[in-house]
């Protein structure tokens, strides 16, 4: 399995502009825009998500993280789908789905992280960093470059929330919590 080290963290209304002109500075790719549609569904163990994206493709990942607040080690596997809305129907018939959350997400990199500025239907601004781990890499490496870049973005700790965006929407957590 892949694995990366994630934060995410809920941007308040008057310090996003701020996180994301810090984020746009240090772009050392191209930026990418996406419109996601994720789907999750009922199972064993860790998370499975379909991910629709609105140019028609899709993929299916199952990942594995704790749920805490903080710099996190996540296992992932992510599978290119042909047929999205046939595993759809046929993920929900077989473990029954569990919801959806959909989001206007600007992908940035920053050498190997990747830098997600989220705007969750519902939800409101978030922030998700991403350091993609190599195999052999212990994940204190990523923890690492995770805070020095927390910091640099000027990420407060009192941002940083815990599960998914699924889990704050079924919390009833609204814009800004």
């Amino acid at each position: 399995m892949a694995r990366n080290v994630e934060i995410k963290a809920c941007l308040p209304q008057q310090a996003a502009a701020a996180v994301t002109e810090r984020a746009l500075a240090l772009a050392s790719a191209p930026l990418q825009h996406l419109s996601q549609d994720d789907a999750f569904y009922a199972c064993a163990q860790g998370r499975l998500k379909l991910r629709r994206f609105a140019d028609g493709t899709a993929e299916l990942i199952a990942y594995e993280r704790p749920d805490s607040a903080g710099p996190k080690t996540s296992s992932y596997v992510r599978t290119p789908v042909s047929d999205a809305e046939g595993l759809h129907a046929a993920l929900t018939a077989a473990c029954g789905l569990i919801g959806c959350v959909r989001k206007q997400r600007t992908v940035v990199m920053v050498g190997r992280t990747r830098i997600h500025l989220d705007d969750v239907e519902g939800l409101g601004a978030f922030l998700e960093l991403e350091v993609v781990l190599r195999n052999d890499e212990p994940a204190c490496d990523g923890i690492d470059e995770a805070e020095a870049l927390m910091t640099r973005l000027g990420v407060q700790p009192q941002w940083l929330v815990e599960g998914a965006y699924l889990d704050l929407l079924a919390s009833g957590a609204g814009p800004g919590q």
